[in-house]
């Protein structure tokens, strides 16, 4: 996810040490995990699981207190929980993560595919008994869609009128959402949209209340603080004898050391990126996985002459890329993971010293500015971050023979992200998780219109790819359109992509069933359960 965040979500890694030969040889490979995977499949499906091995399953993520508001919330963690606490029409498969049904019995589909009618299941509830109602859905994203800063609102402009409502232009009453009965929801879509089901996946859609304590997920908030969260199975989910953990315990910690003990220990299930490899006993439990992920700088379309792809792409042309990604495990040229089948699109590598100069001299003649006035940027970083600083320097550098002089504005790590909207800087360092498998999960970002565009970049050519390609059904054309845009984003230059992310955790899959790699790194906790772990006896020969 999110997305979603994540599950969107903007990905926050705690530190983890992976030496690099370690990762270069190959030491934790996908095919040990995928062999496990198998055995696992074919466990379940021959064995139920023991119900008198199910206990508290402690995880530990960084140390960072999670939003619950699932329409606000945009971290990776966020995301893996609010999975678990809330729920809406469609679920992720834990192990492809195509959509499964959840709190939607079927759906119809017009023959024009743009009347979608959902059927939601008889007798669902929330925690507090009170019944799950084709009304609480539409309430729901109503509500979503004027909240501030919610994330995920824009990926409901599919709906007809949803965008207009968003933007204050029309009533409540005019968005083509309509409630037929209890079990009966139906939307009406501007233009067929063919990934609704992966959009419908994300927690910001799910049925919910507010901040009140009511629950439409597997589990319950017993307990939330600084320090942890704690989760109790919700006995009136209407899946609820297919959830086999009675209760999840969250911890926040950054210690690497001390969550790698308590793994040692067993005190500790799963640690989400928060681990010393070095020091952990069970090396086979460690998993590392490339994602559906990016980081990336980009830049704000505030200030002048930042605002004109002249300029920026005068700026890329100088950027030393190796220096700039050196050390990453997965470096990126372009800003969308290559999905099996998506075209490649002729990403940023090269520097031109010389041309960009000449690029910068043609820019300013353009401009009406004097090729020797210094021009000014600003680099907005965490204060935290050495890599930051690292790469403002990198940036620095290469930007002076252009007679462009970079500026660092810092903040706390704590408050980077939330900062960037109202933050007047011209570059900024992102980190983004799919949502779902497509790329309109990334090129939504800068989609004009969309509430995930933090950058105000504007394309009419690039909005019209995006709508064109939602309406596509052939995922070979849908994917060539998609293409098309990313390459506009990339030409415009209003990205500098840094490198793709690989996913990391420690958990021993031969205790712990239901739990899967993935691409958009989201592991279903209603899935997890515990089983007796298989342990090998050496042959021993015994001499009289």
């Amino acid at each position: 996810m999110r997305k979603f965040i994540l599950l969107a979500a903007l990905c926050f890694f705690g530190a983890v040490c992976i030496p690099a030969q370690e990762a270069d040889s190959h030491e934790f490979e996908e095919g040990n995990s995928e062999e496990i995977f198998q055995e696992e499949k074919k466990s379940a499906e021959n064995s139920p699981v023991d119900l008198d091995l199910q206990k508290n399953f402690t995880v530990i993520f960084s140390g960072h207190q999670l939003d619950l508001n699932p329409y606000t919330a945009n971290f990776k963690t966020e995301a893996q929980v609010l999975n678990g606490i809330y729920e809406g029409l469609y679920d992720y498969n834990p192990q492809t993560l195509e959509p499964i049904h959840a709190l939607a019995e079927s759906e119809k589909i017009s023959r024009d595919k743009k009347r979608w009618t959902f059927t939601l299941r008889k007798g669902a509830t929330f925690s507090d008994g009170s019944p799950i109602t084709a009304q609480d859905f539409k309430d729901s994203w109503l509500t979503l869609l004027k909240t501030p800063n919610a994330a995920f609102a824009s990926f409901l402009d599919c709906v007809d009128g949803a965008e207009e409502f968003r933007e204050g232009k029309i009533s409540a009453e005019e968005v083509k959402i309509t409630v037929k009965d209890e079990r009966t929801l139906s939307v009406i879509l501007k233009e067929p949209t063919a990934h609704l089901k992966e959009i419908l996946c994300l927690s910001s859609f799910a049925a919910y209340k507010g901040a009140s304590g009511i629950y439409s997920g597997a589990y319950t908030v017993k307990e939330s603080t600084e320090k942890q969260l704690v989760l109790v199975k919700n006995e009136k989910y209407w899946d609820k004898d297919n959830v086999y953990l009675p209760q999840i315990t969250v911890k926040y910690s950054d210690n690497l050391a001390e969550n790698s003990w308590n793994f040692n220990s067993g005190d500790a299930d799963w640690l989400s990126g928060v681990a010393d490899v070095n020091v952990l006993f069970n090396k086979n439990a460690v998993r590392i996985s490339a994602m559906f992920g990016t980081e990336y700088i980009f830049f704000s379309c505030k200030n002048k002459p930042w605002d004109s792809a002249d300029f920026r792409n005068a700026l890329l042309t100088a950027v030393p890329w190796d220096k700039l990604r050196a050390g990453v495990l997965i470096p990126a040229t372009s800003f969308i993971y290559p999905l099996a089948g998506y075209p490649n699109v002729i990403g940023l590598k090269d520097t031109e010293e010389d041309y960009a100069l000449s690029l910068m001299q043609e820019a300013r003649k353009k401009a009406g500015i004097p090729q020797d006035k210094k021009l000014e940027i600003i680099y907005a970083i965490s204060t935290e971050s050495e890599r930051q600083k690292d790469q403002a320097e990198i940036l620095k550098k290469a930007w002076e023979p252009l007679g462009v002089e970079l500026k660092v504005q810092t903040t706390p790590e704590s408050r980077y992200f939330d900062s960037i909207p109202g933050w007047n800087a011209d570059l900024f360092l992102y980190s983004w998780i799919g949502d779902f498998a497509d790329p309109v999960a990334f090129l939504e970002l800068f989609r004009e219109g969309s509430t995930l565009n933090t950058s105000k970049w504007k394309s009419q050519k690039f909005n019209d790819l995006l709508h064109q390609a939602s309406t596509e059904i052939d995922i070979s054309d849908h994917y060539k359109t998609l293409s098309k845009a990313e390459q506009i984003l990339l030409d415009d230059g209003i990205v500098l992509p840094i490198s793709h992310f690989v996913s990391f955790h420690a958990v021993n899959l031969n205790a712990v069933g239901g739990w899967f790699t993935n691409a958009l790194d989201i592991h279903p906790f209603k899935s997890i359960y515990l089983k007796q772990e298989k342990t090998s006896v050496p042959n021993v020969v015994l001499a009289k």
